[in-house]
């Protein structure tokens, strides 16, 4: 090899490993200064064949606060060898090693990805396994110590002790240290993008409360007080907290903010999905409710075994009959006619439908429930002659500042809740309340206890993976107080 390419290629190999080394040290920064970051969701998705070890790891408090430690400071050590050539081979290989881990966690293999390509992961071949392959060859030539401070030191060892080093000498070291300014040039850009996203939170944001959140210091599985206790519906087992599935699924109702639902759509990526239904569960919560619609996510859920939550479906949709069969094949553990379509069934006194699409239900062997937003819709099933395994009404008082009764809005569901609380008293039947928190414009705590006191008995509320902790112990802390309940229990 000519001194000419091989002193190209040396030039080339050495950028090769500054990049990297950019990327490595970046992460393990972004890591660092990340309020409450951890590895615990992505062990937990693991689904290989060292998925048992990661998602020990991850259940382990205090193994998991020492993995988390070592990533992010192996990043950071790694990333700064590399970009300077300092321990080089030690760097590629320790790096190549850490990729490796990433990549048995969560390979892009058939069936264990979300079937369509997503940023840096495809099919078997993802940004991991070629950052690892790139580290390996870095390791093995010759020519990556080009450019490095291994080379400056070899090279001071090598010098005259007595005098300085001719002027070819002094043009070696000047070049072994050619990549500290690509260390520089990062530290810069992280200074101002913290700059910047400090001048963000003191001009641009107000509260925790607010919608620009100044601390994102939320609880984790750390601060959970307990799981949710279990009780059932006919011979279904289920939490008394259930998971609402409107968030996940796109429906959001937040007023005359019209672009909430696409909001919702663009966080719940089915990543954070399968992150918020495995914090669920280890929060105790077994049970999401949802249109049949998302069967395809759950089914996706359970078939990667990364849970095992149960699906409870509305049968929502244009066509009663067509959906619950749908949710009834997907797995259901339990359907009930959806509220909106049961006030409509009701005001058009086909009652008919109600009953076929509870038969077949019934016929299945599940849990079959009727649901409502209007407490008319409840009384006239009942004089029909209904009688379900459970009951889904819209269930939360009206002491809030948008509760105005004179004009419709996005987060009334339950007009008369004096009323539905002494219609519900009289029902020997399970009552699931839903909308306890008014899409958002009633506390958690004062709306679960209201709900729990005036006869619920198990609440179906929409949460944020971020919010699952604090709503879980909030219930428990709710449901451990002498609450002045009247009706019994009925689950």
């Amino acid at each position: 090899m000519s001194n000419r390419i091989s002193e190209k290629l040396s030039v080339i190999v050495a950028l090769l490993r500054v990049a990297i080394g950019w990327h490595f040290l970046y992460e393990g920064i972004a890591k660092l200064f990340t309020p409450g970051w951890s590895s615990a969701s992505y062990l937990d998705l693991s689904r290989w064949i060292f998925a048992p070890l990661f998602q020990w790891i991850s259940n382990s408090q205090t193994i998991l606060r020492i993995v988390d430690l070592l990533n992010i400071w192996g990043l950071l050590l790694i990333g700064l060898a590399l970009m300077l050539g300092f321990f080089t081979r030690l760097a590629c290989f320790t790096g190549a090693s850490l990729l490796f881990l990433y990549y048995i966690s969560n390979p892009p293999f058939i069936g264990m990805d979300f079937g369509v390509p997503t940023e840096g992961s495809y099919l078997v071949v993802n940004k991991n396994l070629i950052e690892l392959f790139a580290l390996l060859v870095l390791g093995i030539l010759p020519v990556s110590k080009a450019f490095s401070i291994d080379q400056l030191l070899k090279q001071l060892r090598s010098s005259n002790p007595k005098g300085s080093p001719p002027d070819s000498n002094r043009r070696e070291m000047i070049k072994n240290l050619a990549t500290l300014p690509f260390l520089g040039a990062l530290a810069f850009a992280v200074a101002k993008k913290k700059a910047w996203e400090s001048h963000e939170e003191k001009n641009l944001v107000d509260v925790v409360t607010s919608a620009s959140v100044k601390s994102f210091d939320f609880s984790s599985l750390g601060d959970l007080k307990g799981q949710i206790p279990v009780t059932k519906i006919k011979n279904m087992e289920v939490s008394r907290i259930i998971l609402g599935g409107n968030l996940i699924g796109g429906w959001a109702h937040a007023r005359d903010l019209i672009y909430a639902s696409k909001l919702v759509k663009a966080y719940h990526h089915r990543d954070k999905i399968f992150e918020t239904l495995l914090l669920a569960e280890k929060c105790g919560i077994n049970a999401l409710l949802t249109n049949p619609m998302l069967h395809g996510v759950v089914e996706e859920y359970w078939r990667r075994n990364i849970g095992k939550i149960q699906f409870i479906s509305d049968c929502g949709g244009d066509d009663l009959l067509e959906r619950t069969r749908l949710s009834i094949d997907s797995g259901a553990a339990a359907c009930y006619v959806q509220g909106g379509i049961a006030d409509q069934l009701v005001r058009e006194g086909n009652f008919e439908l109600i009953g076929q699409a509870l038969n077949l239900i019934w016929d299945n062997g599940l849990p079959a429930g009727i649901g409502a937003h209007y407490i008319e819709t409840v009384k006239e099933c009942v004089d029909y002659g209904f009688e379900p395994d459970f009951w889904m009404k819209t269930f939360h008082h009206l002491n809030y500042w948008s509760a105005n009764q004179e004009q419709e809005h996005d987060n009334i569901y339950c007009r008369k809740p004096e009323e539905t609380t002494r219609v519900m008293q009289q029902l020997e039947k399970p009552w699931i309340a839903f909308k306890t928190l008014a899409a958002g414009a009633i506390e958690p705590k004062e709306g679960f206890r209201y709900a729990f006191e005036n006869g619920a008995d198990l609440l179906c509320v929409g949460m944020y993976d971020f919010q699952i902790v604090d709503d879980v112990n909030i219930a428990l802390e709710v449901l451990d107080e002498e609450l002045n309940r009247q009706r019994p229990w009925y689950a």
